[in-house]
């Protein structure tokens, strides 16, 4: 009985957060769609796939997967650019760029790629979104004071904001200032819908005072209907220069999603499965872009909302599910008549949680980095949101290659007479052993530092001159091997050969030695390979030296 009861409390408190969090994500599925250029129905098409689909795909508990504020600029940017001012191809263009953002997320989960979003260096992330939050903000102050911008980069924007200040509509400012107020006191009481408050409010004032006097938009007829599933008919070029842009959404998108699951999957202790989650954010893209919805992913404020509502499981999304169907099915024309400074100061109020500079702070006082977060910030300014976002990805991968490519080779030494081998640079007054010249790469080698490190190597066997009778390498750090990799590997051990250097390879992991087995390595005389540790391979090694005897082939694994 007591754990009856208990199931029907929890049942009960993830069903409230579900209603409490209903009243966030209508407000902002409208708002998004006004960043994305699209009408209002895009982004509760995106809201109900997001929630369908991942709820019964997706792994994690917390998760609200809807249209977030970066993939809405983004797919507005790239939709403007390759549509130029035609409405009927923009639209088609944002369908076939969630559709295909959708693949590639079905692709990479398949392939087992959930570390993709690695590849945008956390820093560039950071800067990206503070970059972005600022041209929104600026792009939605100037909605709220009703001044059309013609650029995209933050200079001309501020010059078209503020070189037209005797035209700003200043009751329209008013009014967006105050509901932006309201939202900040909102947000300070738990499961208190604030937006939909706001909204309310907004349209009994509309109401009272008629704002159409006063030059004041409303939203406008939100004509929710189910197109019919189709693909939109553009040329090859079109779908490749779309391929290209999805890609991009795709690495800043999973990057934003799979932050905010860790992130509350590691506070409750959750397992995360980032291959799974990776096919349900697709399969929720394809079927938003059928029904001409806009991109989702897992945002981090309706994510965080979600949590802080109580929720503990996905029947929390469900409800909100339930909610804004039936919300939808009563209230949308109601919706309709919200002011457009109201709408600009709910997405104001949605994407402030970015805007806080104390994220630079660990990178000035660490001094690491801070070029980077700068970069990301200025690009996406001075460059717009799409080509900022290029920028942003191009320097993490810049990054990343630099990185590895540099990869440095310690010479090792036995640290106090024990089992341990460690850099001599690091610990002077680790032992060499008579004969034979320990080596280690200090990142996994791949194909932008395999020539590196083995050209490293054949220096360091030089200099040693006969202390490198006997040059053992630990791969520890390497999981596997591209066939750039091994290529270099046989080349150098060609090159050692040649000179009657015997080169062991030890810590060898599974698909190392396996792929080395397999390219044959074993057919030098003067290589060996195992698995053994280097303490292991260091007292081989010494052996051999004291007998002068031929080493054979030898590992740890019993399948070799």
């Amino acid at each position: 009985m007591l754990n009856a009861n208990m199931k029907n409390i929890r049942w009960g408190i993830n069903i409230i957060a579900g209603i409490s969090l209903a009243g966030l994500l209508l407000p902002e599925a409208v708002a998004y769609s006004s960043i994305a250029n699209l009408p209002a129905q895009a982004g509760i098409v995106a809201l109900f796939a997001g929630l369908v689909c991942y709820g019964l795909l997706g792994n994690s508990r917390f998760a609200i997967v809807a249209a977030t504020s970066s993939s809405a600029a983004v797919l507005a940017s790239a939709s403007a650019a390759m549509s130029n001012g035609n409405s009927a191809v923009r639209l088609d263009i944002a369908v076939g760029l969630v559709l295909l953002t959708g693949v590639f997320f079905i692709l990479a989960g398949v392939c087992k790629l959930g570390s993709i979003s690695d590849f945008i260096a956390k820093p560039v992330l950071r800067g990206f979104a503070f970059g972005l939050a600022l041209v929104i903000i600026i792009k939605q102050a100037a909605n709220i004071l009703q001044i059309h911008l013609h650029h995209t980069d933050i200079i001309r924007i501020s010059n078209d904001l503020f070189g037209q200040i005797h035209s700003w509509n200043l009751i329209s400012g008013v009014i967006g200032l105050v509901s932006l107020i309201s939202l900040f006191i909102f947000s300070k009481v738990p499961k208190i819908p604030g937006g939909l408050i706001v909204i309310l409010l907004g349209i009994l004032l509309g109401k009272w005072f008629d704002l159409s006097h006063y030059d004041i938009r409303y939203v406008g007829d939100i004509d929710l209907h189910l197109e019919s599933p189709s693909l939109p008919t553009m040329s090859y070029l079109e779908w490749l220069r779309i391929g290209e842009m999805s890609i991009a959404m795709l690495m800043i998108l999973y990057a934003e999603s799979y932050s905010s699951i860790r992130s509350f999957a590691m506070k409750h202790g959750d397992q995360v499965l980032p291959n799974r989650d990776l096919v349900a954010i697709g399969f929720s893209n394809i079927v938003s872009s059928l029904f001409h919805g806009m991109p989702v992913g897992a945002g981090f404020s309706a994510t965080s909302a979600n949590e802080a509502n109580g929720a503990t499981s996905r029947i929390a999304g469900l409800s909100a599910l339930v909610t804004l169907f039936v919300i939808v099915l009563t209230l949308l024309p109601f919706i309709a008549l919200t002011p457009e400074p109201v709408l600009a100061a709910i997405v104001i109020h949605a994407v402030s949680h970015t805007l806080r500079p104390s994220i630079f702070y660990p990178y000035f006082k660490l001094r690491r980095d801070r070029f980077v977060v700068v970069a990301a910030v200025v690009s996406v300014l001075f460059l717009g949101v799409l080509d900022g976002l290029l920028v942003a990805i191009g320097v993490s991968l810049i990054m990343l290659l630099k990185r590895l490519s540099e990869s440095t080779l310690s010479i090792l030494g036995r640290l106090n007479g024990g089992h341990d081998f460690v850099s001599k640079a690091v610990y002077p007054n680790a032992q060499s052993t008579s004969g034979i010249l320990i080596l280690r790469p200090e990142s996994g080698l791949f194909f932008a530092n395999a020539e590196r490190i083995f050209s490293l190597a054949k220096n360091y066997i030089s200099l040693a001159g006969e202390d490198a009778k006997i040059t053992i390498i630990s791969l520890e750090e390497s999981s596997d091997l591209d066939s750039s990799s091994v290529e270099a590997i046989i080349n150098f051990c060609d090159e050692m050969s040649a000179i009657r250097k015997y080169i062991f390879f030890s810590r060898l992991k599974f698909p190392v030695q396996k792929v080395l087995i397999e390219a044959e390595i074993q057919k030098n005389s003067w290589v060996k390979i195992s698995d053994l540790s280097v303490d292991d391979m260091a007292k081989l090694a010494a052996n051999i030296l004291l007998e002068n005897t031929q080493p054979e082939l030898i590992s740890s694994s019993s399948a070799y």
